[in-house]
């Protein structure tokens, strides 16, 4: 095997800035980048890749949700609880609802940049670079802001490792015990339909919790009652970044690369290409790789990549993150799958129910919480026909009440968006919305699991 952490360079590399004014100073970074910590572990990255595995079995769900693109100026202590208590709540949700585990990923840590439509946006007669992301340049419409400025990838490297040390608290602390089910309730669900639903739920749990306290089950004694594994995931980009963050494992003899940026890395719909830098870049190293798949993309194509990616069929290893709309799915997705489950690959198969739906209004970029929904069960409905399993939802959501996403219980309306639209990049599902998402996602799991149509293991 000829890979290395750079052999990605070499190869034709999209949506990677071009444009850094000083390549020396971009080099330099790069240089302290990889002289610093890493974020995860391989230990770590391999636990997630066999959780995974039991999610392609169809033995639990991959639940993995965040922020479209994280930002500076959003970055404190108060918004990474609130995100993480959403996922919380929707992994709560989805394990009683549906009686499977749920393997809990989040889009945080490291998701910064975003590649952009074009590479230019016009305002009033401007014409500028557009906004990449955080780790790139700045999202004030001037010249100076737009400019590529290699010092922010060390700002949200510093950002990712504040991050991780404020999930980890947060999920091996205490906070995220079963016993918190009703302390997780953010205030805007508890006056909704919703709320009521996820309280009545919360009660049932904290009967089951007392029945075992009195049996003498406590978190004290079952320490995973008060803690839980949240992972790590954004999708690689910047690939000179990634280079810098990926290490030897010499602790376990291999001598395997890890990207230690994140335990999970995904590849856009953009970057997709086989013999292109991303495809390159993520081949060589051991962490679970995504991939997005969208539009335009041909079944024996995803077949070469899948065979680039994991030519050993290594479970756990490969996410397939549909991304098709609500009203595409149905016509895009069963081609994949059926060619997937005739390969006899081992994948585990995810809906991205955001990126195919976005829309504008009023000025706004939107998207319908019906139309999320409506792609959910598409998938669900497809994979099942298909005999292939359901295995994963992959969203972009905020702890924040924002207003980003039209309709949901809360009936977001039109003219609702710009009471609270905070968003830098994409439209987020604000925690009430997501909420529905989970238990739309339970009862759908739930009525494939009745009729007994779902197969208890397959190899798509």
């Amino acid at each position: 095997m000829t890979w290395t952490p750079n052999s990605w360079r070499s190869r034709p590399a999209k949506h990677i800035p071009e444009d850094y004014p000083d390549l020396d100073a971009l080099a330099a970074v790069e240089t302290r980048l990889a002289a610093s910590p890493p974020l995860v572990f391989a230990g770590e990255v391999d636990r997630l890749k066999t959780r995974l595995a039991s999610v392609a079995a169809g033995e639990a769900f991959l639940l993995q949700g965040g922020d479209c693109a994280e930002s500076f100026k959003e970055f404190n202590a108060d918004n990474i609880r609130d995100t993480l208590r959403v996922l919380l709540q929707m992994a709560v949700v989805l394990t009683y609802g549906a009686s499977k585990p749920v393997v809990k990923v989040g889009r945080l840590a490291g998701q910064f940049g975003k590649p952009r439509s074009s590479p230019v946006e016009t305002k009033d007669g401007v014409t500028l670079p557009s906004y990449r992301g955080d780790n790139i340049n700045g999202m004030d419409f001037t010249p100076e802001s737009r400019i590529p400025n290699p010092d922010r990838l060390m700002r949200s490297y510093s950002q990712s490792a504040s991050t991780l040390n404020l999930v980890r608290a947060f999920s091996q602390g205490g906070y995220a015990g079963l016993d918190n089910v009703h302390s997780w309730m953010l205030g805007f669900v508890d006056r909704s339909p919703l709320g009521e639903k996820y309280g009545e739920m919360a009660d049932k749990i904290t009967d089951a919790l007392n029945f075992m306290r009195a049996c003498g089950i406590t978190p004290q004694n079952v320490p995973q009652m008060a803690q839980v594994e949240v992972y790590t995931s954004h999708e690689a980009l910047l690939l000179g970044y990634e280079e810098a963050m990926t290490r030897r494992d010499e602790a376990s003899g291999t001598g395997d690369w890890y990207d230690t940026s994140a335990h999970m890395l995904w590849i856009g719909h953009r970057t997709r290409q086989v013999d292109h830098a991303h495809v390159e870049f993520c081949k060589g190293i051991r962490n679970p790789i995504g991939m997005k798949c969208g539009p335009g993309l041909e079944p024996d194509e995803l077949l070469r990549i899948i065979e680039t990616l994991n030519p050993t069929d290594e479970a756990g290893r490969i996410t397939l993150i549909s991304r098709f709309g609500a009203d595409g799915v149905g016509e895009g997705l069963p081609r994949l799958a059926r060619a997937v489950k005739e390969s006899g690959r081992t994948v585990v198969w995810s809906c991205d129910p955001m990126h195919g739906n976005t829309t504008t209004m009023n000025g706004y970029k939107t998207r319908p919480v019906d139309n999320i929904l409506a792609e959910v069960r598409g998938f669900i409905d497809v994979l099942n026909a298909e005999n292939c399993i359901p295995g994963g939802v992959h969203f972009e959501m905020t702890g924040q009440n924002v207003t980003e996403c039209i309709g949901g219980a809360q009936a977001i309306s039109e003219a609702d968006l710009s009471s609270r639209y905070h968003t830098h990049c994409d439209p987020r599902l604000n925690g009430e919305q997501a909420l529905e998402l989970a238990f739309l996602i339970a009862d759908k799991l739930l009525e494939i699991k009745d009729t007994s149509t779902m197969p208890k293991r397959a190899a798509g």
